[in-house]
């Protein structure tokens, strides 16, 4: 289960047809942001530049901070967010928020900013068709820390979460602290027991306890949600994600309560379907203009996290959730659905032997590309990849960076912008870089692939699949199954029951029946293929029906269904056609054509 001693760095895979070109910035681990390009060329070193995380504005401007607060007294304390031109200029900084006085140490004014920030313009920090950070003027929303006490959460000293707004000049024009709203947040009895005795206590400071650990922060944007009526979903409203509580929560810009929320229970009915997200980053809402707009895509990193009762990996309830795995997910935020998701599944590993192997049990986050590619960061491993809507890996970047007190490759955050927003930059030349056969793969005098001598042994009996050789029993299947995908719309595909089959066998006419099921892939293709078609005005008055199949298996096997999706096409009740399986969009078109003919 370990980290190989000798891998390649940099690019290691790149589809230039398939994936979305730009740049991609990065903090390497104690040495400053860095930006590269598609082929891992390095471009630039802002040397020294902190970044918690570094951002790329428009006109090849840089966010990040000048230094990070003595850890004996603060807890991932960056001292001020400063933005720096294309010649290491500054030209803004905020370090207005807090007045520290540190022991040994002279006073300084302090951000005490921490995991996230956003300037006006764009929501959420990266790429969006037509929402541009302003790089100069506008105002900036920044993730912050202050100490308290709150006996109702600890009778210890808290490092409580803000969220402040600052103009240009620096003025605070609006806070929110995560500790005002502790009776919002659903905790339960045991909860609140574990988090009482032990609010996550840190070090820094004489002791702390990083009880809630926001570690995202992003406006919600326009959204289809809030033009639909939805008031919770208000653009100016806040995303947040809190990885020890395992929550994600929106909170109202002008009151402060929240008014939508994640967790930080997940065996609820309307939540089981999602499973445990435990010690999440990076949840926010996919701007206007990218594909998937409105959803929420979050980095469900798995790990450690969450209060409640002891059991037997959590003597204290303290960090009660476990799972040795991650996963991404996109989710519908009005109906909950699962609309896309990589995990070890959709990776092609056996889970949950090997689950590990997409893993990153702290950091990391995820972007929407406008090609509809999602940019994932595995973290912890320092790993940056790219992957299209049918989790085909279009790009890979290794860190080759690694820290120098502390033995690791991590990175925090990464981002992709548009070549544009870096016009100092030539456009780069975009080369394929094709991935190796790693079975054949060998590092210089080391042995040439091939058995000097084969045996065959009479009497042996051919390997087969088994899950059993894993030692454990495997569950792919069980994974595969378990989020739902999609959701069909009731109205324009009539739910079809065993009670309502009479009924729709007696009806006169064309019917459409679809048979599938909301966890199904290809049936999650299939549905929306159809529904664009039959929005078409020759189709829009076909009466079409949705058969669940999970839900209705007598039926479907009483239709003679084998395979998931399948179309049928019935006249009078009577079956007079029937397609299956995932189809490409003009065979599609072709035989409702030919039905309908």
């Amino acid at each position: 289960m370990g980290h190989p001693s000798v891998y390649p760095t940099g690019t290691t895979i790149y589809n230039p047809e398939k994936s979305w070109g730009g740049y991609t910035v990065f903090q390497a681990l104690e040495r400053g942001a860095v930006l590269v390009d598609m082929n891992g060329t390095e471009l630039r070193l802002w040397e020294g530049l902190h970044g918690f995380p570094n951002k790329i504005l428009p006109g090849g401007y840089i966010l990040g901070h000048s230094g990070e607060r003595d850890s004996r007294y603060g807890m991932q304390d960056m001292v001020d967010l400063i933005q720096i031109d294309w010649d290491g200029n500054v030209v803004w900084k905020f370090n207005g928020y807090e007045h520290i006085i540190d022991p040994d140490l002279p006073p300084e004014w302090m951000a005490r900013v921490h995991h996230d920030y956003q300037r006006s313009g764009n929501p959420v920090g990266y790429y969006a068709p037509g929402q541009e950070p302003q790089s100069i003027g506008g105002n900036t929303l920044l993730l912050a820390h202050t100490n308290l006490h709150n006996e109702r959460i600890s009778d210890k000293l808290l490092l409580d979460d803000t969220i402040i707004e600052v103009d240009w000049e620096g003025n605070i024009l609006w806070e929110w602290r995560c500790s005002d709203h502790f009776d919002e947040l659903g905790f339960d009895d045991d909860a609140k027991t574990a988090l009482y005795n032990n609010p996550n206590l840190r070090k820094s400071g004489g002791g702390m306890g990083d009880w809630m650990h926001i570690n995202s922060m992003s406006a919600l944007g326009p959204n289809p949600w809030f033009d639909q009526g939805d008031t919770r979903f208000h653009p100016d409203n806040i995303i947040w994600d809190a990885r020890e509580s395992n929550i994600i929560a929106i909170i109202d810009k002008q009151s402060g309560n929240i008014v939508w929320q994640l967790g930080p229970n997940y065996n609820t009915p309307e939540l089981k379907h999602i499973g445990w997200i435990i010690g999440q980053h990076h949840a926010h809402m996919i701007p206007a203009g990218l594909p998937g707009a409105g959803n929420i895509l979050v980095f469900d990193n798995g790990g450690w996290a969450g209060y409640g009762a002891s059991n037997p990996a959590s003597a204290d309830g303290v960090k009660n959730a476990w799972r040795d795995y991650s996963r991404v997910l996109e989710i519908n935020p009005i109906t909950l659905d699962i609309v896309w998701r990589y995990s070890p599944y959709e990776a092609g590993i056996p889970h949950p032997t090997d689950a590990f192997r997409f893993y990153s049990p702290y950091i990391s986050n995820i972007q929407r590309l406008p090609n509809g590619n999602t940019l994932i960061n595995e973290g912890a491993n320092g790993r940056l990849f790219e992957v299209t809507v049918d989790h085909e890996i279009v790009w890979e970047f290794i860190s080759p960076y690694w820290g120098k007190t502390v033995n690791t490759n991590m990175l925090y955050r990464a981002y992709r912008v548009p070549y544009e927003w870096v016009p100092q930059l030539p456009r780069p030349q975009e080369t394929p870089v094709l991935a190796p056969d790693n079975t054949q793969l060998r590092q210089p005098g080391a042995a040439t692939p091939g058995f000097a001598s084969v045996i065959r042994i009479d009497g042996t009996r051919p390997y087969k699949k088994s899950g059993d050789a894993l030692c454990v029993a495997t569950d792919s299947e069980d994974l595969k199954r378990s989020p739902k995908l999609f959701a069909v719309n009731r109205e324009r595909f009539a739910p079809l029951t065993a009670d309502d089959w009479p009924e729709l066998a007696a009806q006169q006419g064309p019917q459409l029946l679809l048979v599938g099921a909301e966890r199904c892939v290809h049936c999650k293709s299939l549905y929306r293929q159809l529904e664009t078609i039959l929005d078409n005005e020759e189709y829009r008055d076909l009466p079409s029906h949705y058969l669940d199949a999970d839900h209705h298996i007598t039926l479907a096997e009483q239709l003679a269904v084998r395979t998931l999706p399948t179309l049928l096409w019935l006249v009078n009740g009577e079956e007079q056609a029937r397609l299956s399986g995932a189809q490409q969009p003009e065979r599609l078109r072709q035989w409702l054509t030919e039905q309908q003919s």
